[in-house]
């Protein structure tokens, strides 16, 4: 069973897809940040660094299983013919993942994608000239601001992705926060891509915060000034890390990450 998190009546499920060194050095990616807070980084999240120095990558989606359904947040890197083949650690394990889970693709009922990159798509549609869904009984949700931005992001995503899920009436496109089940809420979180989401989770005085790439490092969990230079709007990415992190104050809140080392972080 992968690991899981239960919080109330929903259990949120990490589905690892995959792992690898990120394309250039981290020093590139966080060019602000300091020798102390590498440093600071480096112990809260060992696993981030391999023995070559090098940035080392999880990626993986949730799955958020109650009475209620089965929703999906990203699809993860995909096969070895997805758009992230370039650069990702293709194939990816999400199929795997899933069944280890007792998932069957069919249960998924609803799937978010919290922006259009390609390590965050992978699994959503698959099969190449003959292109279907993966999850064939599925929502997709995405925001509005994501599609009208696609030239920006990845122009390639439009034939690959976005026309399979709107011939089969599977996209639903969103216009900012919209609540899903009783305790699964969407937040717009754009900064890093002008329509990234977050999914919250919400039980008791427990909140879990499914991020995307709201924070893609420990570094900016620690930090979250800290600017990431794959990040369209940083003020804006900044302003949305800090509005997801002030729901400490609210009670207990786990973060449910990508790209970090451990799927769960509770701060």
């Amino acid at each position: 069973m992968p690991p899981s998190l239960q919080v109330g009546p929903y259990t949120v499920i990490a589905l690892a897809d995959g792992d690898g060194p990120f394309f250039s050095p981290r020093s590139e990616a966080f060019p602000d940040a300091t020798t102390e807070q590498w440093a600071a980084a480096d112990q809260f999240d060992p696993g981030a660094l391999d023995a070559d120095g090098r940035w080392w990558l999880q990626f993986r989606a949730f799955a958020i299983r109650s009475d209620h359904g089965v929703t999906l947040v990203d699809a993860g890197i995909g096969p070895a013919d997805s758009p992230a083949a370039s650069w990702a650690p293709v194939p990816g394990a999400l199929p795997a993942s899933l069944a280890a889970a007792g998932i069957e693709p069919a249960d998924v009922d609803t799937v978010v994608l919290t922006h259009l990159h390609t390590d965050h798509v992978g699994w959503a549609v698959v099969g190449g000239e003959q292109a279907r869904p993966y999850f064939p009984n599925a929502e997709y949700l995405m925001q509005q601001a994501e599609v009208d931005a696609i030239e920006e992001i990845n122009p390639q995503l439009r034939s690959t992705v976005l026309d399979p899920l709107r011939k089969t009436d599977q996209l639903r496109l969103l216009g900012g926060d919209t609540s899903l089940r009783s305790g699964e809420r969407l937040v717009a979180t754009p900064g890093h891509t002008p329509g990234h989401q977050s999914l919250l989770v919400a039980a008791g005085g427990e909140l879990v915060a499914v991020t995307g790439d709201l924070l893609v490092h420990a570094i900016q969990l620690l930090h979250p000034e800290l600017a990431y230079v794959h990040e369209m709007d940083p003020v804006r990415a900044r302003a949305s890390r800090e509005q997801v992190l002030r729901g400490r104050a609210a009670g207990t809140l786990h973060l449910a990450t990508p790209h970090l080392t451990e799927p769960f972080v509770a701060c």
